[in-house]
């Protein structure tokens, strides 16, 4: 029988024993190796977390039991700003009574004495109440301890929020616990936390809101204060009550689980008002911080970038370095902040008007100093330096006609444009007239040259090139001018140079900008086409000794060739003289080479201010170390009240006066550079109509009127005594602001015999230009 063959069920069954035990094996073999794939993820695992643990950072008891306040330095470390405005008032285990104990306990960490220092049931509970929406404030796994732990060794930003983070957090809370009592890591707690309003701790909490003794403080208080710490400002009862009551509440039902209090006495701590008890005076006590005037609008910008960097001034703990310097800040506040009658000669017509600079290094974006209002009381209140609710006037041409022309066109510095009388804003039916004015005669075919280059324009700052460049519209000849910016382009240059405004018709001439803008955008002429967000912060130390760099990392904003002829071409706003000049020549110094821009925002032509008036002037400029922007006017411009007509007249010159003052203090740091730029291989030198032009080297440009271009002896020439005078008409809903000379005491008019009105002032006793815009909202 053995040796004959099986039967063929035999053979099949066996074959099927075989083939499940080959499957058994497999199994068997892949549960094997996933074992050891696991068992040497968990070795690896536990290497890394216990690497993670013998590295956690020491907390001692000093740095337990001190606050976690924030600090201020400007570049050479010296404290500016200490967050916290309160006196802290430090309370033993005693003090506390039993109810506030309880009620932090039952909102914070209900099973605070049953662990310890972790809670991993806490953690899955906090897990499911977070999928569920059920919590009483406990959607948060971290324990009191744990709590405790990032308050005194770490920070709330999200970028530290790591695996690795957590686990140090957990090891040294289960540390804490080994050697503090409950109640010692409970006081600590409590005397450390933020409670808002730069109160640190419960016992400080209870006198700057109640103005009590916390042994005083009634149960709903009761629930107020120990409901704070999770969101200070969020549930801050004088800015948001209704958030308050939400999250006292929360306290009240979280005591009635902890068994603190009855549901019924809760109901009816509930029907209790927010604001019962609450002390409404905080003059004093609400200043939150320790703030110089001087450095007051730096710090606003500071706690901007530190606050959008996503960490918390007040919790942190942190160490801020900044690009402050500290006598330039110091300087630029006492020429702001000057009488009417000053030491520095600046005509500043009355303690009303206002002013913002902004003062850059071009090399690195870092923001040196801001002065962000004058005469101002209120600390960190509105910071004008960086608002964007006035118009930069001509100041703008650089950055939205001209720069983006060149970028995408490759047109030389001696590109013809048309300067003719005649502007019609897109869509309808309004006019704008502007330069190609003499003695108020407007330029046409017959009587004389509708033509200039766009360095003339520039530097005399005309409107209608600039309308021109931006829009297209040539009306002389319509068929050749095909070349134009158009807004998409000019949208995708400004927004590599920081900025985004929602452009219109008139927004060659002007559109809403700040002077940390400004200073920022001018500040890529003068290194070579680099755009660097402006950057007030260096670096930020978090309580573990992390430094964390806050450097603005540059980006191209536009070729080497165009950042040198723009800059070369504002150079000619300072260098020019005679009919050229809008008499900054004044400015000029052999101590350094710089490049600038004025603008000018008149009152609209239905206003009762004279023509003469401006409701904004600036002036920005810069050198090879430093870019200054400065914006002055009124608050609110339509409210100036009569004889002062708004800025006129010797008041005219305030930016450019304060930028000039400004500019030769920075430059007497021997250690910047204020020598002239060296032109780039992408740029060739050539002579143009008696001038030293630019022109890209090997680009081909279009250039139909180039032998149409009136020629003029030398840009420095101040042998002609012709006064230019220009005007411009903006109407209806494009507002108006246009320009003419100072000195003329002339209306000049529109083709359509329409008077306008406005001016634009220089230095010196030449003047010209047009620094024509819309008018901007008032800040």
């Amino acid at each position: 029988m053995s040796g004959q063959k099986l039967s063929r069920t035999k053979r099949t069954n066996k074959k099927r024993v075989n083939k499940s035990n080959n499957k058994h094996s497999r199994l068997t073999k892949g549960l094997q190796i996933g074992g050891i794939i696991i068992g040497v993820l968990v070795i690896i695992t536990s290497i890394i977390c216990f690497y993670w643990a013998a590295t956690a950072p020491k907390v001692t008891n000093a740095q337990l039991t001190g606050t976690s306040q924030s600090s201020i330095l400007d570049s050479k470390d010296n404290v500016i700003w200490t967050s916290g405005s309160e006196k802290r008032e430090i309370a033993q285990q005693d003090e506390y009574p039993k109810v506030l104990k309880d009620a932090v306990v039952a909102i914070e960490d209900r099973r605070f004495y049953k662990h310890g220092g972790v809670d991993i049931r806490r953690i899955f509970g906090a897990a499911m109440a977070n999928f569920t929406g059920s919590s009483l404030g406990l959607q948060g796994g971290s324990t009191l301890t744990q709590q405790l732990v990032k308050q005194t060794a770490f920070s709330s930003a999200i970028t530290d929020q790591t695996l690795k983070r957590k686990v140090q957090e957990a090891w040294i809370a289960m540390r804490i616990e080994k050697q503090y009592s409950k109640a010692q890591i409970l006081t600590l707690y409590m005397n450390k936390v933020y409670m808002g309003s730069g109160a640190y701790g419960m016992k400080t909490a209870a006198n700057f809101y109640y103005n009590k003794d916390m042994k005083d403080l009634t149960i709903p208080q009761v629930a107020l204060i120990a409901g704070l710490p999770q969101s200070p400002s969020g549930y801050d009862p004088y800015s948001n009550p209704s958030g308050a009551k939400y999250r006292r509440n929360q306290v009240l039902d979280a005591m009635v689980e902890y068994g603190s209090i009855t549901k019924e006495e809760a109901n009816q701590y509930k029907t209790t008002p927010i604001d019962d008890g609450l002390v409404n005076d905080h003059t004093e006590q609400n200043s939150e911080a320790e703030t110089a005037k001087i450095d007051d609008s730096y710090i606003t910008s500071v706690l901007a970038q530190v606050k959008a960097a996503k960490y918390n001034i007040h919790q942190d703990g942190l160490t801020i370095k900044t690009n402050l310097d500290s006598d330039v800040q110091n300087k630029a506040y006492d020429v702001v902040n000057s009488s009417t009658n000053n030491k520095y000669g600046i005509s500043y017509p009355d303690d009303e008007v206002q002013a913002a600079v902004t003062i850059t290094d071009p090399q690195s974006g870092n923001v040196i100093a801001q002065i962000g209002g004058r005469n101002q009381d209120t600390l960190q209140g509105l910071n004008l330096a960086t608002s964007t609710q006035r118009s930069g006037g001509s100041t703008v041409k650089p950055l939205i006609d001209y720069a983006p022309a060149i970028e995408n066109f490759n047109w030389p510095t001696y590109r013809a444009l048309d300067d003719s009388s005649s502007f019609k804003y897109s869509g309808t039916n309004l006019s704008a007239g502007d330069a190609g004015m003499t003695n108020s005669q407007p330029y046409s075919k017959s009587t004389g040259q509708p033509y200039v280059s766009m360095r003339n324009a520039l530097t005399r700052s005309l409107n209608v090139p600039a309308l021109h460049t931006l829009e297209g519209q040539s009306p002389i000849s319509a068929t050749e001018h095909d070349e134009y910016v158009g807004h998409a382009k000019a949208s995708d240059f400004l927004k590599k140079l920081g900025m985004t405004p929602k452009l219109s018709g008139s927004s060659a001439i002007g559109f809403n900008v700040s002077t940390e803008q400004e200073a920022a955008a001018f500040s890529a002429f003068a290194n070579g086409g680099i755009y660097y967000k402006p950057s007030y912060v260096k670096t930020i130390t978090t309580q573990d000794g992390t430094v964390k760099s806050m450097d603005s990392k540059g980006q191209r904003a536009m070729k080497d060739s165009t950042a040198f002829m723009m800059n070369d071409m504002l150079q000619s706003v300072i260098t020019a003289t005679g009919t050229w000049s809008l008499g900054f020549n004044q400015y000029k110094t052999d101590a350094y080479v710089q490049g600038a821009k004025s603008g000018t925002v008149a009152y609209p032509a239905d206003s009762d201010y004279p023509s003469s008036a401006a409701q904004d002037l600036w002036f920005t400029g810069f050198t090879k170390s430093a870019a200054i922007s400065v914006w002055t006017g009124y608050n609110e411009p339509m409210s100036v009240s009569k004889p002062l007509d708004g800025l006129t007249g010797p008041t005219a010159h305030l930016p450019n006066e304060i930028y000039n003052t400004l500019m030769q203090y920075v430059m007497t740091n021997d250690d910047l550079d204020g020598s002239d730029w060296k032109k780039p291989s992408s740029v060739r030198k050539v002579t143009k109509n008696g001038q030293t032009e630019y022109e890209v080297a090997g680009a081909d440009f279009n250039d139909p009127f180039s032998n149409r271009l009136p020629r003029i002896a030398s840009n420095n020439s101040s042998s002609s005594t012709t006064t230019i005078a220009n005007s411009s008409t903006i109407y209806s809903s494009i507002r108006s602001a246009s320009n003419q000379t100072p000195n003329a005491n002339t209306n000049a008019t529109t083709p359509s015999s329409t008077t306008t009105r406005g001016s634009n002032q220089g230095g010196g006793n030449n003047s010209g230009g047009g620094n024509a815009t819309q008018t901007p909202k008032s800040n």
